[in-house]
């Protein structure tokens, strides 16, 4: 019995893998055909960015706060309380920024779209777009990928600078340090292969998390009460690959400046 549920819940892994990179090579191909919903784009653009930006700007502000007040207590400890500007950019802007940020809009952007794309599913809303010949997959999924795919990175990108805002007020409440010297040291801390390798990757996080909210909801089954069901699959998903993606950013690019 036991063997047969393993068998059976690796079959259906390896069974929606597939489907969901066949969704992502029709993706490709669909991306560059006319017409380019470029007004669907721009709309979805402003839709997720906006709707998230107080959320990852708070997020990233605490995120900042708690790091420095937890770090600061050791560095002092240490005798290395100078390092503290510079210990504190480079982690956030390598990892903790784009991992915390990505899991946040997984959960917000990625469910989103999943129940968005699912009710339109159970609805058939997507069967009349199909039949009035509207390309849905083109208004729908590749306006919604290619948003998360540029808003992401900008969302990251606010929410580290935010963060390490809110990492100087604690120095400067605690240490009396001021903003030129503190920023002074975060950016002489700083080098492209941090910049570099961390931007990058959140393309890929925006790429992964548009792809797996469209796919659950786009192949939304069970009627209403599937819809709620896509939503959580999408944010678990969605997030799973962000953490098989930053794994991997990691690991290539350790391999990349070993060489």
């Amino acid at each position: 019995m036991y063997l047969y549920v393993t068998t059976s819940g690796l079959n259906s892994f390896f069974i929606e893998t597939g489907e969901l990179a066949n969704f992502a090579l029709r993706f490709f191909k669909e991306v560059f055909k006319r017409p380019f919903e470029f007004k669907e784009f721009l709309r979805q653009c402003y839709n997720m960015g906006n709707r998230s930006l107080l959320l990852v700007g708070v997020t990233g502000f605490i995120i900042g706060l708690v790091f420095t007040l937890q770090s600061r207590p050791k560095m002092i400890e240490l005798g290395a309380v100078a390092w503290l500007p510079s210990m504190v950019s480079i982690s956030i802007i390598r990892e903790i920024g784009p991992i915390i940020t990505a899991l946040i809009c997984a959960g917000r952007i990625g469910s989103g779209i999943g129940a968005e794309l699912g009710a339109m599913r159970v609805t058939e809303q997507i069967d009349a777009m199909d039949v009035s010949g509207t390309n849905p997959f083109k208004f729908l999924v590749v306006t919604r990928i290619l948003a998360t795919t540029l808003m992401i990175p900008i969302l990251v990108i606010m929410s580290d600078a935010v963060a390490l805002f809110g990492s100087f007020l604690i120095e400067n409440f605690k240490g009396d340090v001021s903003f030129t010297l503190y920023f002074d040291e975060v950016f002489r801390a700083l080098t492209y292969s941090d910049l570099i390798p961390s931007t990058i990757k959140t393309f890929f996080f925006g790429f992964a998390i548009g792809l797996v909210g469209c796919y659950k909801g786009y192949y939304c089954k069970h009627g209403t009460a599937g819809v709620g069901l896509t939503a959580n699959a999408a944010v678990v998903e969605a997030s799973m690959v962000v953490f098989i993606i930053d794994f991997a950013s990691v690991l290539i690019t350790d391999i990349f400046y070993s060489i």
